[in-house]
């Protein structure tokens, strides 16, 4: 080892005596020891309200155990159960199959009738039962007509207008007072209007009646079906029963049909048509 020759030499045993002294003293100033404590600066006046972002951002960030993860918060409340979508309509119209042809022949239809089976269309259409539950239904009608139907039985789907039951009257054998006592909704049949020789606009399958045990007809004080005379009482309370105004009147008059309820000479509740009659 060279040493500078312009600074005294210090014995090796004396470097050793003054590098313990200097850590004597550096430890007894950091523990407060027989030393004063080294001024402190004053604390700032700023409140930490007044601390901005740039402050607050350069807070050390909490540790986190190596390989955790953030637990997202839940959207909604543990348990509630999420909110199934709303039922979609559906509907298609077909013409007549040999099956339903032959099903109907001297039954719904006959040689004679005003409109031919190729002339009709089956409607199969969802709807709201009663029980509040969505179910198909099947409606024969006139071709010319299936589109408008569609439209107003998707409405009355939209607004959850209940119906008991939609089948084909030939269910029924055709005969139209055991389809009302079953509170049937249906459309085609060709017969008469009762008690003349004129094609009801059933027979041309332009008309539908809905719900006819809670919107019977009521002609001369003659309630059809007769079982359901209570419900000449149009004051009584149920989703089944049809007024002006309402969404049934709305789905049909949307179309261009007219409702039997607004006839002046009888009041076929449960009757809407094409042509007013």
């Amino acid at each position: 080892m060279k040493l500078d020759s312009r600074r005294p030499a210090v014995p090796c045993h004396g470097r050793v005596a003054a590098m313990v002294a200097a850590l004597t003293t550096a430890s007894m100033i950091a523990a407060g020891c027989g030393t004063h404590p080294a001024a402190r600066p004053a604390p700032s006046r700023t409140s930490a309200s007044q601390v901005g972002p740039s402050a607050a951002s350069s807070s050390p960030a909490p540790a986190r155990s190596p390989g955790s993860t953030p637990v997202p918060v839940p959207s909604r409340s543990p348990g509630t159960p999420p909110v199934p979508p709303s039922p979609a309509f559906q509907a298609g119209a077909t013409a007549l199959t040999a099956a339903m042809r032959a099903r109907m022949f001297g039954v719904s239809w006959r040689p004679g009738c005003p409109v031919s089976l190729g002339q009709l269309r089956l409607l199969r259409l969802s709807y709201w039962g009663f029980d509040n539950t969505v179910h198909t239904g099947e409606l024969i009608v006139n071709a010319s007509a299936a589109a408008a139907l569609t439209r107003a039985l998707a409405m009355l789907f939209a607004a959850r207008f209940p119906i008991r039951q939609m089948r084909v009257v030939d269910d029924f054998g055709g005969d139209d007072e055991r389809s009302m006592l079953a509170d049937n909704t249906s459309a085609f049949n060709c017969r008469l209007v009762p008690g003349t020789t004129v094609w009801a606009q059933h027979a041309y399958g332009l008309a539908v009646d809905i719900n006819p045990f809670e919107n019977p007809e009521i002609r001369s004080g003659r309630v059809d079906p007769p079982a359901a005379a209570a419900w000449a009482d149009r004051s009584r309370s149920s989703p089944a029963l049809i007024r002006n105004g309402d969404a049934a009147w709305q789905a049909f008059r949307a179309i261009g049909w007219t409702w039997g309820g607004d006839w002046h000479s009888l009041k076929d509740y449960m009757h809407f048509s094409a042509n007013g009659l």
